[in-house]
Order: C-alpha cells, then sequence, then structure tokens
C-alpha cells in the first residue's frame, strides 16, 4: 500500500515541504532509497548521503532541510517523526483466532477469542491467555502464567511457572522468563542450590529482545515495570526492579536484588553488581562496571576506551605503577 506525503505529516506532525499528493509505499536509508521511498537524517554522520539521495521525501530538520533536494518533512526530532512513520507504514500482524493442531493445551487453561497459538506451542495447565494474543511456534507457557491483552511470543519464547505478562507486550525468539535465579549456598566446599519460589512480573507495553533472560525471584517476584524496553542477550537476575520506561542496550548483566529507576537509559555491555539501587533519570554508558549505588542522575561511565596496543601496554603499566608512584610523592611532600 502507498499512502501521500500529506497523510504522513499529519501522522508524524511534521511539517510538509514540496508535493502533498507525492505517494509512499517504503521507507529506506539516504544512500538506497529510490522513488516511492521515504528517508530520514537524524544523524549528521549520514549527512553527506543527503545530497545524492533518490529517495521521494526525507524526514529532517530545519537546518538540514536547506540542502534536501526533493520533498522534505521537518521536524524538531527526525527520529522520533520517522518511527512514527514506519510504525505506520509497516503494522504488525494481527493474531487471527487460529490454534495449530500439533499445539498442547493443558487442563483448566483459559484461552480467550481471538488468540492465535501456532505450531507446537505447549500450554500447561491453570493458564490464562487474554483477547487477541498471539503465541508464536514452539513457545512453552508453564502452569499458572497468566498473559495480558494483545501480547505476543514471536517464537520459542518460555514463560517459567507463575510468570505474569502485562499487556501489548513483546517478547521476541528465544525469550525465558521466569528460569531459576543464582540462588547457592555453600556446603562445606560444595554448592547447595536454593529453590527460587518467587515468580516474575512485568508490566504493560514492555518488549524483550531474543534470548534474554529473566530470572524469577528467590522469594520476592522479580519485576518489569511497564514501557521498560530490552535488547537482545542481556540478564537479569533474580529479585531485580526495573522502573518504568527504562531501556536497555544488549548484552547487558544485571545482578541479583538491585533496582534500576524509572526512565535510565543503559548501554551495551554494562554490569551491574548485585544489592544496588539506580536512582531515576541515570544514563550508563556503554561498557560500563556499575559496582555501588548511584543516587543522583546523570550520565555516569567506566572501562578504557580502545586504543593502539602499544599505547595500552604502555597506560596499563603505568596504571600497575600508580599506587606506589603516589605513595612515592606523598612521603616527599612529607
Amino acid at each position: 500500500m502507498s499512502f501521500t506525503l500529506d497523510e504522513l505529516a499529519r501522522i508524524s506532525g511534521a511539517r510538509l515541504e514540496g508535493d502533498p499528493d507525492c505517494n509512499i509505499s517504503a521507507v529506506n536509508t539516504l544512500k538506497h532509497a529510490k522513488e516511492g521511498d521515504i528517508s530520514f537524517l537524524s544523524n549528521r554522520h549520514y549527512a553527506h548521503y543527503l545530497l545524492s539521495t533518490r529517495a521521494s521525501a526525507v524526514i529532517l530538520s530545519e537546518q538540514d532541510a536547506i540542502d534536501c533536494p526533493t520533498n522534505s518533512l521537518i521536524t524538531d526530532n527526525p527520529y522520533l517523526a520517522y518511527a512514527k512513520i514506519v510504525n505506520f507504514l509497516y503494522p504488525e500482524k494481527i493474531s487471527n483466532g487460529q490454534i495449530h493442531e500439533s499445539a498442547v493445551i493443558g487442563q483448566n487453561s483459559d484461552i480467550s477469542a481471538g488468540v492465535t497459538i501456532l505450531a507446537n506451542a505447549v500450554i500447561g495447565e491453570n493458564v490464562k491467555i487474554k483477547t487477541n494474543c498471539y503465541i508464536g511456534p514452539g513457545s512453552v507457557l508453564e502452569d499458572n502464567v497468566i498473559v495480558g491483552e494483545n501480547t505476543r511470543l514471536i517464537a520459542n519464547v518460555t514463560l517459567c511457572h507463575d510468570v505474569i505478562v502485562g499487556s501489548d507486550v513483546l517478547l521476541h525468539p528465544g525469550v525465558v522468563i521466569g528460569s531459576d535465579g543464582f540462588g547457592l549456598a555453600q556446603d562445606k566446599g560444595k554448592w547447595l542450590k536454593i529453590p527460587q519460589i518467587g515468580s516474575v512480573l512485568i508490566g504493560n507495553e514492555v518488549e524483550i529482545g531474543a534470548n534474554t533472560t529473566i530470572d524469577r525471584g528467590a522469594i520476592e517476584d522479580t519485576i518489569i515495570e511497564s514501557g521498560v524496553k530490552i535488547d537482545n542477550q542481556v540478564q537479569i537476575g533474580h529479585n531485580v526492579v526495573i522502573g518504568e520506561n527504562t531501556a536497555i542496550a544488549g548484552c547487558t548483566g544485571i545482578a541479583g536484588s538491585t533496582s534500576v529507576g524509572k526512565r535510565c537509559m543503559i548501554g551495551g555491555g554494562v554490569g551491574i553488581s548485585g544489592h544496588i539501587e539506580i536512582a531515576d533519570d541515570v544514563v550508563i554508558t556503554a561498557m560500563s562496571g556499575v559496582a555501588n549505588s548511584i543516587k543522583t542522575a546523570g550520565v555516569y561511565s567506566s572501562g578504557v576506551p580502545i586504543t593502539d596496543n602499544k599505547v595500552w601496554r604502555r597506560n596499563i603499566i603505568r596504571f600497575k605503577q600508580l599506587d606506589e608512584t603516589i605513595k612515592k610523592i606523598l612521603k616527599k611532600l612529607d
């Protein structure tokens, strides 16, 4: 399907400069766009592609619109306008309400109208799946799971027993929610497993990326509040609480009993220790290690960025000598 540029301007809230009747049917990059495509410029790194783009329209800022060779949608936030348009042009598939013959459904489960369950899905006993949900192929919902309206499990998603998932949630392939937390006690040099008797509560409008795992609570529940967005391959330990509208990038690990505030942004590969608290509106840049609580909003970083190997080796040697060097300086000052 195609839509006029005037329609897309109204959807995005951007100001239209050019032909309102121009037909748009797809989104593409500035470099590879062709006639009928709309593109966007929100990162100056790609600005050099603007002059040569073949897109029928470009979403961009007032400043960049001066150099735009084609129709434009002008806005203070091009990336947000792009997000609104791409959601409109590429809507999510709607559940068809069919249950595949190979699906297994346990006793006393309540499957509401409009729920789609695809091949080889396994639904345990006393499961409640509310209206218009999509349960993808190979997914497993263990006993006593509850899934809210319009929630989508793409494929091979596992919800362990007693997990509760809210409405309008999107779980990508391989997500595991409610597996046992890492609870162990030492007994004469051996490890004794501690039963994890809590569960996991997922709020509304949460998105969780592929192969991310969220452990069930040891006693109380692990909680992911509404609006949280979690990338691929993230590990969240038992009894963690993630506040509303926080975003967590890929390969981050959060140890048990940590509380992360609302509207935080956590970069890729961040490691967060257990039993600490992170305030609302905290930004942690990629590859940082967080060992202590963060009590004030702001941007926090750690780690050493990549550099030339010879320079890195010299810096590491000097870092190892730092304590001894400071002691010598202090001794001379005395």
